[in-house]
């Protein structure tokens, strides 16, 4: 038997290059990610969060659309079945940081941020299920379990160990809503990838529909903050480094990435912003969160190497 007929249970396991290609920009967007809590502490304190948030997304939409290569031919071109897609994963992106920020608000940072990270994933792969693409391995359930308990460990270590805290169950449904949101879009953005649409073009046309949405947040909650020297490199920072490349990566490794998987990787975030706290801020973790982050990265290990090759 050649080479070119062997079954695709025998292809051989995937190279360096081909995590290179689609779970290493994602964990690499995850690191972005992970700056923008320690960015936005740094916004005057008049900046409502929700603001914050939806203005580096009006910006840094407004850049990838400008530099996703054929992201005018995208919108104007395609037929009416993307575009109408393409306004799905708008008002997915929308949803967002207008369901996260008030989220943090109602259920404080920890709790709103284990249970979006740690809804995505799940999410993406009921999504996918639902509507035929695929069925999550077990793998995928493994790894995706691991990372979620080892994210909430890691989160929520100080709480674990220093008493209860009170939630609003307002703020589980607007973080439960922010979890159902990015996993709509990465899901969007992956089948309009997937049928062979530049992923610069999808994810500029997507992000600045969702930054359009979201410019009367604010215009209503007011700008004077963005007129502070403070404000204006908070904002920079969120649209070039959160948005911006954060996206251009993100949009990248989905090529080569499915949306259920590439939501297990983006829990590296929480991570992330754990040791910045520590190095930059200053915070301590307790052992139990270092813990947790062991299982986290355990779990994205297993997820992100290669399959074993059947016999």
């Amino acid at each position: 038997m050649s080479e070119r007929s062997l079954p695709a249970s025998d292809s051989p396991a995937p190279t360096t290059a081909a995590l290179a290609r689609g779970p290493l920009p994602i964990l690499a967007a995850a690191v972005l990610w992970g700056t923008t809590g320690t960015a936005s502490s740094l916004a005057p304190t008049s900046a409502p969060a929700a603001a914050i948030g939806s203005a580096g997304l009006v910006l840094g939409g407004l850049l990838l659309f400008l530099t996703g290569r054929g992201s005018l031919a995208l919108l104007v071109r395609s037929g009416e079945s993307t575009r109408w897609t393409l306004a799905l994963g708008a008002l997915a992106v929308a949803g967002y940081p207008l369901s996260f920020y008030p989220a943090v608000a109602q259920a404080g940072v920890a709790v709103a941020t284990v249970i979006t990270l740690g809804s995505a994933p799940v999410f993406a792969g009921l999504l996918a299920w639902l509507t035929g693409r695929v069925r999550p391995t077990a793998r995928w359930f493994a790894a995706t379990l691991a990372a979620v308990l080892g994210c909430a460990v890691l989160v929520l270590g100080s709480e674990l160990t220093g008493g209860e805290s009170a939630v609003r169950p307002a703020g589980v449904l607007l973080a439960l809503l922010a979890g159902l949101s990015y996993s709509a879009y990465a899901l969007i953005a992956e089948r309009l990838i997937q049928r062979g649409h530049p992923s610069g073009a999808v994810m500029g046309t997507m992000f600045a529909g969702g930054g359009l949405a979201v410019l009367p947040v604010v215009l209503v909650a007011g700008t004077a903050w963005l007129a502070t020297v403070e404000g204006a490199l908070v904002a920079l920072h969120l649209a070039v480094f959160t948005v911006f490349l954060a996206y251009r990566l993100f949009g990248n490794g989905l090529r080569h990435t499915p949306a259920s998987v590439a939501t297990t990787l983006t829990l590296a975030e929480p991570a992330v912003a754990a040791l910045l706290g520590v190095v930059v801020v200053g915070e301590r973790l307790p052992a139990v969160s270092w813990a947790g982050l062991a299982v986290l990265a355990l779990g994205l290990a297993v997820l992100r190497a290669p399959a074993p090759r059947a016999p």
